[in-house]
């Protein structure tokens, strides 16, 4: 009994330290960082006069219907236009994209006629590009208007080589959702609030960890970097934008996060094409740890494997798995009458399960509990951990994917 005892305790303590334990510890780490150090210094943004040129790169595949939406966006940046180069890489587009982007004389289109992918368009267009910093965004989300300046911001650390925006997920306005049916509002809205919540839960995290030492990767919703350190990646990349910025930390270099540059985008349609993106960045973690596998070597940098461990490999890799034999062991442990403290954890499992049950019932229904909604979306997240592990396996070759639908 004595083993299966040891294997439930560390199976329970990986699942608190990866989803809640690592969150206070960190932030204990740097709020004593505070106390010896003082507060970060505010870094100061240089007059327009000096400013760096910037290039505004987005990669697109198939993006006729947000062409224009986005265009807007990015004639209304805070940048000095002389000194802002828009640029649309077209990785294998199909449809109007082309040709909806020549009315825009300030546009350079870079157009690939096969698909490759994400990773093979940003190779090609980073190859082009002549200017210091290249910010990165995708087609759908819209970025706000100061964005461009506070990237620059962070960019006077010399020691930063790569900043980090922060994500917003939104919902459809109650207008927009009325016309397609109050069904379809709920379930989207109900698949877009658990991703919101989730966001703001990596956001907390992105922004002590950056404090600490560095991010632990960039999102592909909003990131820049230093153009001149970026290095091909292999086109079958499942996450190339967390490769991309990790690789920088690998060289020493850190990541910023701001939540001064923000992208917003819709969540999900609903839960089955938010599983889709779960699945694809549940196989892209398990590639990404194994291909950088060298930063855990604490020898190397101790504060970077701490971190890269404590809030991406576990979670991808150990304890989802540590997550499902909790439920066996503690069957055993209960029927083997063990003692008090594991019937009052088994009793715990039962009700969040059973409240996640609840959530998922009633996400089917097109209605939501948030008491009942965290717990089902927390389960959600994991199981697609698993299902990813199958992707993985399956996926073969180029960077390629099937693109989630947004509500």
């Amino acid at each position: 009994m004595i083993n299966l005892k040891i294997l439930f305790w560390i199976c329970l303590c990986i699942c608190v330290y990866t989803y809640v334990g690592y969150g206070m510890l960190l932030y204990l780490l740097v709020l004593l960082k505070r106390i010896i150090k003082g507060a970060p210094q505010q870094l100061q943004l240089p007059t327009d006069e000096f400013l760096p040129d910037v290039t505004f790169m987005v990669c697109a595949y198939n993006e006729e219907d947000v062409v224009e939406m986005k265009m807007q966006n990015i004639h209304q940046l805070d940048y000095p236009k002389e000194k802002l180069h828009i640029v649309w890489v077209t990785d294998g587009s199909t449809d109007q994209t082309n040709i909806r982007l020549q009315v825009y004389p300030d546009v350079e289109v870079i157009y690939s006629p096969e698909r490759r992918g994400k990773t093979a368009a940003l190779n090609h267009g980073l190859s082009m590009v002549k200017s210091e910093i290249t910010v990165m965004t995708d087609a759908n989300t819209m970025v706000n208007r100061e964005a461009i300046r506070e990237i620059v911001r962070c960019m006077q650390d010399p020691k930063v080589a790569c900043v980090a925006g922060e994500k917003r997920v939104i919902s459809r306005n109650e207008e927009e959702m009325a016309a397609e049916g109050a069904q379809k509002e709920k379930v989207s809205k109900a698949a877009a609030e658990g991703e919101g919540l989730y966001w703001k839960y990596e956001s907390l995290l992105k922004r002590l960890d950056s404090e600490l030492y560095s991010a632990m990767g960039a999102a592909g919703e909003l990131n820049a970097i230093r153009t001149h350190l970026y290095e091909n990646m292999p086109e079958n990349a499942l996450l190339d934008d967390f490769v991309m910025s990790m690789k920088l930390v690998e060289k020493g270099y850190k990541i910023a996060y701001t939540s001064k540059a923000y992208a917003m985008e819709y969540g999900s349609a609903n839960m089955e094409e938010e599983s889709k993106r779960k699945r694809r960045i549940a196989a892209g973690g398990l590639q990404s740890s194994w291909w950088l596998r060298n930063m855990l070597n604490p020898f190397n940098n101790f504060t970077v494997a701490f971190q890269f461990f404590s809030h991406r490999v576990l979670r991808w890799t150990i304890t989802p798995f540590a997550m499902m034999a909790l439920i066996p062991l503690n069957v055993i442990l209960v029927f083997m009458k063990a003692g008090t403290p594991y019937n009052i954890v088994w009793i715990l499992q039962i009700l969040f399960y059973l409240a996640a049950l609840g959530g998922y019932l009633l996400e089917q229904q097109g209605r939501k509990n948030k008491l009942l909604y965290i717990p089902y979306y927390f389960l959600f997240m994991n199981i697609n951990v698993f299902l990813g592990i199958r992707y993985l396996r399956n996926h073969r070759g180029g960077g390629t994917w099937e693109k989630a639908k947004r509500g």
